[in-house]
């Protein structure tokens, strides 16, 4: 066994243990009887199935999601420090959810609330907009995309501002608090919701290793190993975008988990995709599930949205992975 297989063996367990306890941490104990359902209090029954482990399943779907998808977009782009929010899929999501707030839409559509509808029509426009002015280019070359991207984000916080200042303070505090990423809305049709896009985009994407390894070359050298590279970053590029829609539709752009745990497990794995890709879903699951708890359990009277937590813990990272050269190379 190489020391990359130990360290997926010891990140495998460390997943499973964290979606056994997590359940179980919370300001709140809460007694064994609830797993068999004959506790004295059928509260802690309530909360402990339909509030504690729909959460630790979304945040542990969601964790992976955006975990692989900053892998993927760091290896298409070449870039260390592209996250799965660069082509503006969170931007557009926001924006979506924003207009349905300021409008008032509360409709619900095939049992998905009409904000989670807005959210995902929204990624889904950002995504059409990036890849139409990458085709209109001519390619879809990395920079052409990230510069498409990284404009369309602009544009896009700059219509959602103008909608904060334009609505009252009620709309304003709705559009802050899902800007800020949340797991709270967990429950059994949120996991129906994200998980197609979540798990479809894992197993197009594993089967993509060898696709990836070659991409962190140049295109030329690629396309000689007999890669087709614009057919294979435009497959990564919808797999990723689909894939991260479906987790901010429901979550919210959580932000750092796409950045921070891809070169955690770059660090300890190296950067061959074939161990790369694992380890980032396990550790990226993981990471998230342990963060959302501490943020329902910080506080007994309020609840910190786990975007808060990841940005704290994600901005003194990215600060070091720009200070150590060695540590931002692919």
């Amino acid at each position: 066994m190489t020391p990359k297989q130990s360290i997926l063996r010891i990140l495998l367990p460390l997943m499973l243990v964290t979606l056994c306890t997590m359940p179980w941490v919370g300001q709140q104990s809460l007694p064994l009887k609830v797993i068999t359902g004959s506790s004295a209090d059928p509260v802690d029954s309530l909360i402990f199935w339909q509030i504690r482990i729909p959460r630790v399943i979304l945040s542990m779907l969601a964790g992976m999601g955006l975990s692989l998808g900053g892998v993927v977009f760091q290896s298409i782009f070449r870039n260390p420090l592209a996250t799965p929010f660069t082509l503006g899929v969170a931007g557009g999501a926001s924006l979506g959810v924003t207009i349905a707030i300021f409008l008032g839409i509360n409709i619900t559509l095939l049992g998905i609330s009409g904000i989670s509808v807005a959210a995902l029509l929204g990624a889904l426009v950002s995504i059409a907009l990036v890849y139409g002015i990458a085709r209109i280019t001519g390619s879809i070359a990395p920079t052409t995309m990230l510069l498409s991207g990284v404009a369309i984000s602009f544009f896009f916080s700059s219509i959602i501002l103008l909608f904060q200042y334009l609505g009252d303070m009620s709309d304003s505090f709705r559009i802050i608090h899902w800007l800020m990423g949340d797991i709270s809305r967990a429950n059994a049709d949120t996991l129906l919701q994200i998980s197609p896009f979540v798990l479809s985009g894992i197993l197009i994407i594993t089967f993509q290793h060898k696709e990836l390894n070659l991409l962190l070359l140049n295109d030329d050298l690629a396309a000689s190993y007999g890669l087709n590279v614009e057919k294979a970053r435009l497959t990564l590029f919808l797999a990723v975008s689909l894939m991260i829609a479906g987790i901010v539709t429901v979550c919210g752009p959580i932000g750092f988990v796409g950045i921070m745990v891809p070169h955690i497990c770059r660090l300890i794995v190296g950067a061959n995709h074939r161990y790369l890709i694992p380890a980032s879903i396990l550790l990226g699951g993981t990471f998230l599930t342990i963060c959302d708890t501490l943020a329902r359990s910080i506080s007994a009277t309020a609840e910190v949205p786990v975007g808060i937590i990841t940005a704290i813990l994600g901005g003194p990272f990215f600060l070091v992975l720009l200070l150590r050269k060695n540590a931002i190379k692919l």
